[in-house]
């Protein structure tokens, strides 16, 4: 619980400090996380173990097309909910958390959708920082790992990476590469239609 205190407090600092001062930091951001991935690959690299790989193998490929498929059921619930064009919704949840690729691919057919898809996958990433530590106690790390959806490669691995354990990396780390590489190809395939 402190961890999430934590969190919260440093998420409202930025916020308050980036609204009022707004600080010019360059690519600083991406170094600091390329700086948590090489440290995540480092323990990852310290812990490596063949049988492991084989051990998770199947839930390593399964994992990331339930998210596949959650992510566009949920879209699709939530485009019906409140009333939004079925395409958009699903390109919206197809997203899989990767605001930064999901907002502009949308946006070059809505701008308006486009800034909801932005804001809806980023929604997803900080709801998995905050939430990853509850939930992954109350059902398999291993699954849990899907409601980063494409993120658990970077951002937010170093969370099940600390909650979920090296093991867990693992699998986090190759459930947000499949799903990196086949979002690109999934939301503008939906917004053809």
């Amino acid at each position: 619980m402190r961890f999430l205190i934590f969190v919260l407090t440093s998420l409202m600092t930025g916020m308050l400090v980036g609204h009022f001062f707004a600080p010019d930091f360059g690519n600083l951001y991406e170094i600091m996380l390329y700086t948590l991935i090489l440290i995540i690959g480092i323990d990852l690299g310290m812990n490596f173990r063949i049988k492991e790989i084989k051990k998770l193998g199947r839930t390593v490929m399964v994992l990331p097309l339930g998210t596949i498929l959650g992510s566009l059921l949920g879209a699709l619930a939530a485009s019906s909910i409140l009333g939004i064009g079925v395409k958009w919704g699903l390109a919206i949840g197809a997203g899989c958390g990767w605001y930064s690729l999901t907002g502009p691919l949308i946006g070059q057919y809505s701008t308006v959708y486009g800034t909801l898809g932005f804001l809806a996958n980023l929604t997803r990433e900080i709801f998995t920082v905050l939430g990853y530590p509850i939930v992954s106690k109350r059902i398999s790390a291993e699954l849990a790992v899907s409601m980063g959806g494409a993120t658990t490669m970077d951002t937010t691995l170093p969370i099940i990476t600390k909650f979920g354990g090296s093991d867990v990396a693992l699998v986090a780390f190759v459930h947000g590469f499949i799903l990196t590489a086949l979002v690109p190809f999934i939301v503008p395939f939906i917004l053809q239609f």
